[in-house]
């Protein structure tokens, strides 16, 4: 044989082995995604089917598919699957949970909750964000990640949202919380948890600067309206979005400050006292504030204002700090009087 011949033949036969191997990567891949995909969809309908049975409802295969916002053609081959694995039960078009299935719902609710609180504490991200970010990672972490973020966060009982974050045994502490529509004009009561589901509404709620943990009043409710007073200010939702607010009374340790308001409402020539700072500010803002001296009981008042008026600077302890309205926000004072 020829030498031009050999090397040509071993020439070919190297392509030939190339892509073979490339098409079986590439198939390999796809089914890796495939499988990945399917995962994904499977963990969705059991963490919605859970939530529908907290509520009292049913869920049909057409309700989950507009939820998820998957094609019902799509999505009926996973629940076929899901059935045959028991996870599921199917009577007619109505699903319900098996006991393997909520377990499993539970976990991916443990790793969603869990992960909102180590966004919320160690990391910089905003509020706003790690719902959407939560929900890629619930996704992803094995067991033993999962038992490892829960003990590198203190074993926490709930999210920043106030949910009860299941434990690695599936318990779920019970909440009394009840609808802000529903509770008494008037009455004191806590902020305990903020729904971050659906996010159009929760949006609308952060957009209000409401947080977990404060204190308010309803001032007026009806079927139209509800107005609260927070902290010294007045805020009006729909009965719709209030429903995603839920309080419960203050305990008997706890004081509601009719007079209490927030730091970014402080004008040049007021004097306050800081009350303290919300729970909402977490992490490195919370550090940052307590280093420099915000605590209960210390005098603060405006030093000097930017033109745009963010941020603004305060004199604390003979010093002053630049703060942001949006950290401003964080801190709840008392007006003592005016120079």
């Amino acid at each position: 044989m020829k030498p031009e011949i050999f090397y040509l033949l071993i020439f070919i036969g190297l392509v030939l082995a190339l892509w073979f191997a490339y098409r079986l990567i590439t198939s390999n891949n796809v089914l890796h995604s495939k499988l990945k995909k399917q995962k994904t969809i499977i963990e969705d309908i059991l963490k919605q089917l859970y939530h529908v049975e907290q509520s009292n409802r049913t869920a049909t295969v057409s309700d989950l598919a507009g939820a998820l916002e998957i094609r019902r053609r799509n999505i009926l081959p996973v629940v076929v699957e899901m059935a045959t694995s028991r996870l599921v039960q199917a009577n007619d078009e109505v699903l319900k949970l098996t006991q393997e299935g909520r377990a499993y719902a539970l976990k991916i609710i443990r790793v969603h909750r869990l992960w909102e609180k180590y966004l919320a504490e160690k990391t910089g991200h905003q509020q706003s964000d790690w719902h959407y970010l939560a929900e890629k990672k619930e996704h992803e972490l094995d067991e033993e990640e999962i038992n490892k973020l829960s003990f590198s966060l203190g074993n926490p009982m709930f999210d920043p949202h106030g949910d009860p974050i299941p434990s690695a045994s599936g318990k779920v502490v019970k909440v009394k919380w009840v609808p802000l529509p529903s509770y008494p004009e008037n009455e004191p009561a806590k902020i305990v948890h903020i729904e971050d589901e659906p996010g159009v509404i929760y949006q609308q709620i952060l957009a209000k600067r409401i947080f977990v943990g404060s204190h308010i009043k309803i001032k007026n409710s009806d079927n139209k309206e509800i107005t609260i007073i927070s902290e010294g200010q007045e805020h009006k939702f729909s009965p719709i979005i209030a429903a995603n607010i839920s309080v419960e009374p203050l305990s008997e340790d706890e004081v509601y400050e009719e007079n209490a308001v927030r730091l970014s409402a402080l004008v040049k020539g007021e004097m306050a006292e800081v009350l303290g700072i919300s729970k909402e500010c977490r992490g490195a803002n919370r550090r940052r504030l307590l280093d420099l001296g915000i605590l209960p009981g210390t005098q603060i008042e405006v030093d000097l204002s930017s033109p745009m008026k963010d941020p603004i600077a305060y004199r604390v302890r003979n010093t002053s700090i630049a703060l942001r309205n949006s950290l401003a926000d964080r801190i709840l004072i008392n007006r003592t009087n005016s120079n």
